[in-house]
């Protein structure tokens, strides 16, 4: 978000724009509303600005600037007041409305390993977020979930030693390693044993004292039982709901706790893919004699679900939850958007939660590494001429949610005037 004066009659308080009087001096809401902002969006912040009743802003002024704005580093730059400064000098300005000066702080969103932005020498009583009322505390678990974040290995890297390979479903294993061999024939593992084989996929690894061979967390989302699953993650839970028959609350439904199926990722994904594709309403294509039914829909769709689970953050409470009904699918996993929602949708930059969860999906032909997943999806919507798919994030607990819409785009006359 950028500050333009020309603008400042139209501007009103929202997620990404605060205001405060400053009338005395820095007003101790400011440390609380940049915390906020740079662990969320970003934002900008108005000193000498007032919100009149009406919603629209006035500037009120303010009785030093300089000193105001020497104060204002000299306390950013405490990291007994703040955890860390990510601000320049750009980035604080003063403007001029009508004889009254006030300055305008752009707060630019932190990168993940800066994350969690904190004040006060207080980590779990410092940390703030933006939401539709204001700034408001972190959570423990939020706290924690941006420290897990921090770290360029993924957390699914975790040896864990109290786990054998023998803990693994081979079932699943084989089931993959087949998928595997039909996607990429005579691969240079196919002939490899399954132990050897899933140390090369990143679902088992050596201990470095013992150097004996034990799954990742990664292996055991993949290939675990359910009630091992549990072991590690108490919070895991998958959970497909189909209502196709609004006479009845569940027309078909998948959990993984239901104790008659493993309950792990990679069966999870091929049980629900065909039901979330079955009744899709696109034209076959034919090459020479032979249908084609593998379309570009299905390919966003699979996209989309192995996007779910591979940032999804399995100590945050909730589960993923697939939901499909007569026009739309809609995917919910917990974990917030690491590289912000803007960076997602414009695409680019792959920053997966769970890496080594990727790259085994992408083993088999699932996923996308390069960044351009999330727009090619709003790319094959729009080519359909659907409503454009809609992403959420929401906080306490972090949830980022998809909606894919199976629906004629409304004309542009249509539509509801957007408000800003």
């Amino acid at each position: 978000m950028t500050f333009n004066i020309r603008e400042f009659d139209q501007y009103r308080e929202n997620n990404r724009l605060e205001v405060k009087r400053a009338k005395d001096g820095l007003p101790n809401s400011l440390w609380d509303t940049y915390s906020s902002m740079a662990n969320c969006y970003g934002g900008i912040i108005l000193l000498g600005v007032d919100e009149k009743s009406d919603g629209s802003l006035v500037s009120t002024g303010l009785k030093n600037v300089e000193k105001l704005r020497k104060d204002f580093w000299n306390t950013i730059n405490n990291t007994k007041k703040v955890s860390i400064n990510l601000l320049t000098d750009k980035d604080v300005k003063d403007y001029n409305v009508d004889g009254d000066v006030f300055l305008a702080i752009h707060v630019p969103k932190a990168k993940r390993e800066d994350k969690p932005v904190y004040i006060n020498n207080n980590l779990f009583g410092g940390t703030f977020r933006r939401n539709g009322e204001g700034d408001y505390h972190c959570s423990k678990n939020e706290v924690k979930a941006m420290l897990r974040d921090q770290t360029e290995e993924g957390a699914d890297m975790k040896i864990l030693e109290n786990f054998q390979i023998s803990d693994l479903n081979m079932e699943s294993v084989h089931s993959y390693r087949n998928r595997h061999a039909a996607y990429r024939p005579e691969h240079v593992w196919e002939g490899l044993k399954d132990k050897e084989y899933l140390e090369r996929i990143g679902a088992a690894k050596r201990a470095a004292d013992s150097r004996r061979l034990h799954p990742t967390a990664a292996g055991l989302l993949m290939f675990g039982e359910e009630f091992r699953i549990l072991y590690e993650y108490p919070e895991y839970f998958l959970d497909y709901r189909e209502m196709l028959d609004p006479h009845i609350r569940w027309t078909d439904r998948l959990q993984s706790s239901s104790g008659d199926w493993t309950g792990n990722l990679f069966d999870f994904f091929f049980r629900i893919y065909p039901k979330l594709v079955k009744d899709l309403k696109i034209p076959f294509k034919l090459e020479g004699i032979t249908r084609v039914d593998d379309t570009s829909v299905h390919k966003a769709i699979r996209e989309a679900l192995a996007n779910c689970l591979v940032n999804t953050d399995f100590f945050i409470a909730r589960g993923i939850v697939i939901k499909k009904d007569r026009n739309r699918i809609i995917l919910e996993n917990p974990g917030y958007i690491r590289t912000g929602r803007g960076q997602m949708l414009k695409g680019g930059i792959s920053d997966p939660r769970n890496k080594a969860l990727m790259k085994m999906f992408n083993m088999i032909g699932i996923g996308e590494r390069a960044g351009s997943g999330e727009p090619d999806i709003f790319s094959i919507w729009a080519s359909q001429g659907w409503t454009e798919p809609i992403v959420e994030e929401q906080y306490d607990p972090d949830r980022t949610i998809l909606t894919l819409v199976f629906s004629e785009k409304q004309a542009e006359t249509d539509r509801p005037v957007k408000q800003t």
